[in-house]
């Protein structure tokens, strides 16, 4: 028998329904809001998986192309690995779940989000949020929801609920909310400076929204929930064992952390000292976990010092930022390199430049296909010392580089300011703490060094929260790896002078208030500045010439109507223009071209055959084209396909020509000036005024004097009717019918007859 419970969201039912699709999962539900049908499945392995310490879970987010009725792109026409959005949608699922299983729970649990139909106005990533707290909450599985999550964006001064991808595109911030009824759980936005007043009103009225969310959810539960299974909870470490640790370490487990050297020593000090109070009390205790005891009292001491006695493991105070240089340039062949280290982070990112055909095509079930800006990160496994396989990068990876480029998508120029494809790689090279915030920095310094004119430098910062047992909590600036290991909050917070740009907040407790968030906004936005301060004394603004290794890029305005002549049958036109320049050709809608080369000459000769297919012959207009014909007195060039003009042979070269042929040669390529239109359109054509340098006034006049290139053995032969062209004398061109015979005693422009 099938439940649905519903509630209206900004105008509009959202509808969870159970008991229709997929009867043997633990928990299913299809969750519904306008067109657009997610059905989330939640399944449980009956017994712990042996042999782990961490609780596996495992969130799928599957994109089905015929929800929105398209047939996949992929040679094999069915979909394949999870793209980019449908991992981003995963993730943000997976983070505000993972923090409410029941600790030392270690069956495999499964949730798959699976999206039917989309009306391309609705995003489906909160929904899954949604539909799996449902899936759970109605479960066997133990799970301490639910919780809701929803988007809210900012639109003509006023908040959004939900918007829809063409109000993210106008939104001034686009902020996705997780929480249970009384906390908020997870936090991740984009925004456009927004102000951090501004982002604490949006999780006031996100929140609103998931509590009436969650209270749905709640009557599903009453409907058709299952009783949850009983989980056994770990042993809690024998008091004794945990005070014959602490007696045995005595200070030495405190100077340890709080010793104020670099990670690497740290993390030998304190696996020396976890050895020996193994192997100290291993008889005294022989049935107790005595690593467990060791870290449990390692725990202790850090949350002391840290919220007690106001300590940081390098001795730093709260509010502060590790040391801090910046470098730009540092590679001699790319097109523009950033290198941001502070403290025993660092981050090498590299600027890509290349033309609009470059840019990324996009086959997912959102509304964009194309995407111009990309940024990618690697975490390789030196820059933390370690040795693991190197494969393509995995979730973290991906969410990382979410994350950099979503906090620099704001400043980045459009199109029309700067027609370029941007790619920026960030390469952790060591990491000690907050690498995805590093790669906002030096990406930033990178762009600029690469001469990318942004709109504002940005700079980013992680926030870490460590909880007392009494209540009492130290909120920490620009945290370090053992901080984030250790701590209860990750509040990465990326903006520029004037705003936030991005936000992500993951959390390891089951919810924090508003206050907190606050604070931690707050000290970001103080060590955000200081450390934009750093970077600008590197490099204050962006370079005012790219890279000489950089491709150039011009954009020209060619008629409507003139795009398929330039594209040609079956695009074979702008091929070969393509093969033979070695450029890059973007033609817009609008007409706008975008030509791309590296090589100057090869972006001139791309222009001038696109400016040939389109020029009208009107005097004064020069072409570069191939000679197709040559006769006694003059040669015929192609300016554009399928149309010819006349270059006599007094206007062949810059001197005098005897012969046609010992100047030009059919298939040479010259460059020529229109001197002369008629009213048939036929077109008369000069190389000398060139090579000359004149001017169409000049080149015309000169043209208008006696002419005496006629054929050898006919004096006073005035040559073709002026403005001939085409395969012979007198025509335009070579496929508008027969070849008209020469008079000599008539002239071509339709005049008077001339006397012989």
């Amino acid at each position: 028998m099938g439940h649905v419970v519903q509630c209206e969201i900004a105008g509009k039912q959202l509808i969870i329904e159970t008991g229709t699709l997929a009867g043997q999962a633990d928990g299913a539900v299809t969750i519904r809001y306008g067109d657009t049908v997610v059905l989330v499945t939640a399944c449980m392995a009956d017994r712990p998986r042996e042999g782990i310490d961490f609780f596996p879970l495992t969130i799928e987010h599957e994109e089905r192309m015929y929800a929105a009725g398209k047939i996949p792109g992929s040679f094999f026409r069915r979909e394949g690995r999870p793209g980019t959005e449908a991992i981003l949608a995963a993730r943000l699922t997976d983070r505000p779940l993972r923090p409410l299983f029941p600790k030392g729970f270690r069956n495999e649990v499964q949730v798959i989000c699976t999206v039917l139909s989309t009306d391309r106005e609705t995003p489906a990533d909160v929904l899954s949020i949604v539909g799996a707290s449902a899936a759970l909450s109605i479960s066997s599985i133990p799970f301490d929801g639910p919780i809701a999550g929803c988007r809210i964006g900012h639109v003509n001064g006023e908040f959004v609920i939900n918007p829809t991808y063409s109000e993210i595109s106008d939104s001034m911030l686009s902020l996705v909310v997780a929480g249970r009824r009384d906390a908020l759980v997870m936090v991740e936005a984009g925004a456009r400076g927004a102000p951090e007043a501004l982002v604490i009103e949006a999780l006031e009225s996100a929140q609103a929204t998931n509590v009436r969310i969650i209270s749905a959810i709640d009557e599903l539960v009453r409907l058709a929930g299952k009783p949850k299974i009983t989980v056994t909870p770990p042993t809690p470490v024998d008091p004794g064992t945990l005070s014959a640790v602490a007696d045995l370490m005595g200070t030495r487990v405190r100077q340890a952390v709080f010793a104020g050297v670099e990670k690497g020593e740290r993390n030998r000090d304190v696996a020396t000292l976890r050895k020996e109070a193994v192997e100290a009390l291993g008889e005294r205790f022989p049935d107790q976990d005595l690593g467990a005891a060791f870290d449990d009292h390692l725990d202790g001491v850090f949350r002391n010092g840290v919220v007690k006695d106001r300590e940081r493991a390098d001795g730093r105070d709260r509010r502060s930022v590790r040391p801090i240089t910046c470098d730009v340039g540092v590679l001699p062949r790319t097109h523009g390199t950033g290198l941001f280290t502070r403290g025993q982070t660092q981050i090498l990112t590299v600027t890509t430049l290349g033309s609009l055909g470059d840019e990324q095509r996009l086959d997912t079930l959102s509304t964009q296909d194309r995407k111009r800006y990309m940024h990618h990160y690697n975490f390789p496994p030196y820059s933390v010392g370690e040795v693991r396989r190197v494969g393509t990068p995995g979730r973290r990876e991906i969410g990382h580089g979410a994350l950099a480029e979503r906090a620099l998508e704001p400043v980045i120029p459009s199109r029309d300011e700067f027609p370029y494809t941007i790619r920026l790689v960030s390469d952790a090279l060591s990491s000690n703490g907050s690498t995805s915030m590093g790669s906002v920095c030096g990406s930033t310094l990178s762009l600029m060094d690469a001469g990318v004119p942004i709109k504002a430098p940005v700079s980013g910062v992680a926030m870490g929260l460590i909880m007392g047992g009494d209540g009492d909590y130290a909120i920490l600036t620009d945290i370090q790896g053992l901080e984030d290991h250790m701590g209860d909050m990750d509040f990465k917070v990326a903006g520029t002078a004037d705003g936030i740009t991005a936000l992500q907040m993951d959390i390891k407790v089951k919810g924090i208030n508003a206050r907190i968030i606050t604070e931690a906004l707050e000290q970001a936005r103080e060590a955000r500045l200081f450390i934009l301060e750093k970077m600008l004394s590197a490099i204050s603004e962006a370079r005012s010439n790219l890279s000489p290794f950089a491709p150039r890029v011009e954009r020209i305005k060619i008629p409507v109507e003139k795009i398929g002549a330039v594209i040609g049958p079956g695009g074979k036109t702008i091929r070969a223009i393509i093969e033979q320049t070695k450029a890059t050709i973007d033609v817009q809608d609008d007409g706008t071209v975008f030509i791309g080369s590296p090589d100057e000459s090869a972006l001139l000769r791309a222009r001038q055959m696109i400016e040939g297919l389109t020029k009208e012959a009107e005097i004064g207009a020069v072409f570069t084209g191939k000679v197709v014909r040559t006769i006694p007195f003059g040669a015929f060039v192609e300016i554009m396909p399928g149309k010819d003009g006349l270059v006599r042979i007094s206007e062949l070269s810059d001197k005098p020509v005897e012969n046609v042929d010992d100047e030009v040669k059919i298939g040479d390529e010259v460059t020529v000036m229109v001197i002369e239109v008629d009213r048939m359109g036929r077109v008369n054509l000069s190389r000398r005024a060139v090579l000359q340098g004149l001017s169409p006034t000049e080149a015309v006049a000169s043209s208008r004097g006696p002419q005496r290139d006629g054929p050898p053995g006919r004096p006073g032969f005035d040559g073709p009717p002026r403005g001939g062209g085409g395969g012979r004398p007198g025509d335009f061109d070579r496929r508008s019918g027969p070849p008209q015979r020469p008079r000599p005693d008539f002239r071509g422009d339709g005049g008077p007859p001339r006397r012989p």
